[in-house]
């Protein structure tokens, strides 16, 4: 697997609390792929407390979400928004420790608007701390535009990287 990972792209001035680089107080998540599966490596630091030592489920939350949007844009090369999504937390995940978060396609079923994915998050042990699953519905650029959900140089970004991809 270690000679197929590859680091992913990402916007140098994109504020979302997850991925963004420009946000001061975000989880400033990098990614990589295998082409089977997005991840990212993380530690949290004494901000994103929930009990004293442990990470707030809130945040886990919203790695989980992250690392599923990121799978549906890298590995589907589309646009996607949140549907839905369940967690199940099953260990701490503790400040200051690594962890990694995984994402991987599990269903895109016929019509193509929408696409099943897992995510989950391990422990440096590798132990299973939170699982997730999510329906991501899938966007166009056009749709994306339609909405006013994102300003030009996301749209720009998103072009190139698809032009690329």
């Amino acid at each position: 697997m270690g000679d197929r990972i590859k680091p992913l792209p990402n916007m140098a001035d994109h504020n979302c609390f997850g991925c963004g680089p420009a946000n001061a107080h975000g989880l400033k998540m990098n990614f990589f792929s295998d082409g089977e599966c997005v991840f990212s490596r993380l530690r949290l630091s004494r901000r994103f407390c929930g009990w004293e030592n442990i990470a707030h489920g809130g945040i886990l939350s919203t790695i989980l979400d992250e690392i599923m949007g990121r799978t549906v844009i890298y590995l589907l090369k589309t646009p996607g928004m949140t549907k839905s999504m369940e967690i199940s937390f099953l260990k701490p995940v503790y400040i200051g420790e690594d962890f990694r978060a995984e994402g991987r396609i599990v269903e895109v079923p016929p019509g193509g608007r929408e696409a099943v994915v897992d995510g989950i998050i391990l422990n440096a042990k590798g132990e299973k701390c939170a699982v997730s699953s999510g329906r991501f519905a899938l966007q166009s650029i056009d749709r994306i535009k339609e909405k006013g959900v994102s300003n030009q140089a996301v749209i720009d970004w998103f072009e190139m990287f698809l032009k690329e991809g």
